[in-house]
């Protein structure tokens, strides 16, 4: 598991959050994209069942996220 990259992870999460919080929807939705793109990165080298569970936790996450953006 490669915790530096699940902790960019997180911070550019958070990044999105605030980005939605601040209504700059578009800046959100382009930052999202690029969450999206590592997590899928992520997604393709994970090899133990507690990295798939943190992917699908961040998807579910990201597809909230994704709905709240394309809601306002």
């Amino acid at each position: 598991m490669d915790i530096k990259r699940y902790e960019q992870l997180k911070n550019s999460v958070q990044e999105v959050i605030d980005l939605i919080a601040a209504n700059d929807t578009k800046e959100a939705n382009n930052k999202l994209t690029a969450v999206s793109e590592i997590l899928d990165e992520l997604l393709d080298h994970a090899e133990e069942d507690d990295e798939l569970i943190e992917i699908s936790r961040y998807q579910v996450l990201l597809n909230q996220l994704h709905q709240k953006i394309n809601a306002e």
